[in-house]
């Protein structure tokens, strides 16, 4: 147990899909997992543990911002010997070619937060996500006949932006910033000062450019492309792991 996560060690899978929303876990955990359980509820933080296709895997919620999942993510890394977390979100696109729901896998987090400096002294503003997760996450995809676009995120502290001088072209055209979220930079941070792997798979659920958006509903419940390939991920790499 830690002072965030109730679960026993042998609770915790060693690989963990992350969504933001508690209900998005619950939602992946009540319509793919079999035989699960939910295993920690601190701070309605949900945590199930339960079996997809025979494959033993634990479903749990960041919360919201590189603060949060840099507290879950650090804890099951550091204390429940987790391996692998697939992060599985939604992002603003920054770019009109992205439409809603298209598929994002995340090779690279940008961002100007502090976390990785004050976490590590990690001064870069670059992490990248494990290749090992991400080729087995591109060969899935290419299975399920998944079109999914590879590339850099911006990851951000600020979701309410009243800075003048921010720009989103500039991120898109000097940065190569797909778009926009709020934890793979923490997350990244964390997998590669423990020595773990970390990868995430996000959903676009607005286009800052065009101004389309989802609702809270859609964003909870219909981002299932990525849930399945999430879940087939960790499915391919036990199978690696096995072979």
């Amino acid at each position: 147990m830690t002072p965030h996560i109730e679960a026993k060690k042998t609770e915790i899978a060693k690989t963990v899909i992350m969504p933001g929303d508690p209900l998005r876990a619950k939602y992946i955990a009540e319509n793919y997992l079999e035989n699960y359980r939910l295993v920690s509820k601190v701070r309605n933080i949900y945590a199930y543990t339960g079996y997809y296709k025979g494959v033993r895997l634990t479903v749990m919620a960041s919360g919201m911002g590189m603060g949060s999942m840099g507290i879950y993510s650090y804890e099951l890394f550091k204390f429940y010997d987790v391996d692998n977390i697939i992060r599985v979100g939604s992002c603003g696109a920054y770019t009109s070619k992205l439409d809603l729901y298209d598929l994002i896998l995340v090779e690279n987090s940008y961002s100007t937060s502090s976390f990785a400096k004050d976490q590590s002294n990690y001064e870069d503003n670059n992490i990248k996500s494990s290749r090992v997760l991400n080729e087995v996450v591109k060969e899935c995809a290419s299975n399920l006949n998944l079109k999914l676009n590879v590339g850099t995120i911006y990851s951000t502290d600020v979701f309410y932006n009243d800075n003048p001088s921010f720009d989103i072209k500039k991120l898109n055209e000097d940065y190569n910033c797909l778009g926009v979220e709020m934890e793979t930079y923490a997350l990244f941070n964390n997998a590669k000062n423990l020595n773990k792997n970390a990868t995430c798979i996000l959903t676009v659920s607005d286009n800052l450019v065009t101004k389309l958006e989802t609702t809270s509903n859609e964003r909870e419940k219909s981002f299932t492309s990525m849930m399945e390939l999430a879940l087939e991920s960790v499915v391919r790499l036990e199978k690696e792991r096995g072979d």
